[in-house]
């Protein structure tokens, strides 16, 4: 009978933990069904954060948030368009060399699809014959000679079908988590003082909320700066590595590799493909295109993950591992959305599981190898 009360609590225990697995399990497939909805709402939160010491600075010089929010909207969407007018020539060039590229690109895939030496040349016309030999067995005649199959739709062009529908889903979801940023910069403080307020009557349950709203803050800012400079360094590598080898366009590579690099590991892998191809078709050196793409992925290597890892370990000291996992979750989750804000999502999971003595395990899990003063002593006031 003196172990009775110790079972209770165990099976108390194993319930709870039940639920709360079952819980996670219905938010994760919630936050998927719901991406169309969810993605421009985060989108729209991250990109307030990262404005908002714009428009604080224009509302010093007495310009009213409500106008300095939309002038910094409005000097963003300028840069862009400046930026894609001055490289329009570089990319209309690039396109009406798309056909020759392709052309080349298919008939070194059917050189190599034809040749009977290799390996798969040999399945094919094993197969072939057997077909003949089944067919011959069936019908008593001989059969003819096996004509080609048909050719198999073209995979590329289907994608570039795919990706051409899904962009303007991409452009609408900007668009409103443009607005919704728009809506948070203009109202301030207005929403922080709200979220104080339903954190509790009592003044430390609103003090540390507005602590981790501070830290959330400083945390997507300082994100942001980071990937500002590593994807610039990013670019800059790789329009030097392919001006030196003579490659085309290569300042309008050089943006695309900045771009895409915001996306991690998949930005350096579409970055590392893309040079290659674009070297080989340019000038048909097999061995060119190997030293330009392994170029582009040492610069890409040292800097994306070298570079970047080092100044994303001091600002978020997080760990990398389940830096990794997490987006791999979110890429899952939310595709190239996911894989986008996955790190400034887990940093604010962080930040709030380091002012919060109940998640003390998981800050625990997602720290590095030394917690920041800031986290200890918040943990430490509380």
């Amino acid at each position: 009978m003196d172990k009775l009360p110790e079972i209770i609590p165990r099976r108390q225990r194993a319930t709870v933990t039940a639920l709360i697995v079952l819980a996670v399990l219905a938010v994760c497939g919630a936050a998927k069904v719901a991406a169309p909805f969810l993605i421009p709402v985060v989108v729209g939160m991250l990109a307030s954060y990262s404005l908002k010491p714009f428009v604080a600075w224009l509302e010093r010089i007495y310009i009213p948030r409500a106008l300095g929010s939309l002038l910094v909207l409005l000097v963003l969407t300028a840069l862009v368009a400046g930026a894609i007018a001055l490289l329009k020539e570089d990319f209309t060039s690039a396109l009406a060399e798309l056909p020759e590229a392709a052309h080349q690109i298919r008939l070194a895939a059917l050189r190599t699809a034809n040749d009977r030496q290799t390996p798969m040349g040999h399945v094919r016309a094993a197969a072939a014959e057997l077909n003949r030999a089944a067919t011959e067995a069936t019908t008593g005649n001989a059969a003819p000679a096996a004509a080609l199959p048909p050719a198999a739709p073209n995979a590329v062009q289907k994608w570039f079908s795919d990706q051409s529908a899904k962009a303007l889903d991409v452009l609408v979801q900007i668009g409103v988590a443009a607005l919704l940023a728009y809506f948070l910069l203009a109202a301030g403080d207005t929403f922080r003082r709200k979220l104080a307020h339903l954190a509790g009557p009592t003044l430390a349950a609103r003090r540390i909320t507005v602590e981790i709203l501070d830290e959330i803050d400083a945390q997507v800012q300082r994100y942001l700066m980071t990937m500002l400079v590593v994807n610039t360094l990013v670019g800059i590598a790789t329009w030097a590595i392919l001006l030196a080898f003579g490659v085309s366009h290569a300042g309008l590579w050089g943006v695309v590799a900045a771009i895409v690099h915001i996306v991690p590991y998949v930005g350096s892998a579409i970055t590392i493909l893309a040079t290659g191809v674009a070297t080989f078709v340019q000038f048909d050196e097999i061995s060119r295109a190997l030293a330009v793409a392994a170029l582009v992925g040492i610069a890409a290597t040292l800097i994306g993950m070298g570079l970047s890892t080092w100044m994303l370990g001091r600002a978020f000291r997080m760990n990398s591992v389940a830096v990794f996992v997490a987006l791999l979750f979110f890429g899952w989750l939310w595709g190239g959305w996911g894989l986008l804000v996955g790190v400034p999502l887990l940093a604010v999971v962080k930040t709030t599981a380091d002012r919060i003595p109940s998640l003390e395990r998981i800050a625990t899990l997602l720290a590095g190898e030394q917690r920041a003063p800031a986290a200890e002593a918040a943990r430490a006031k509380t």
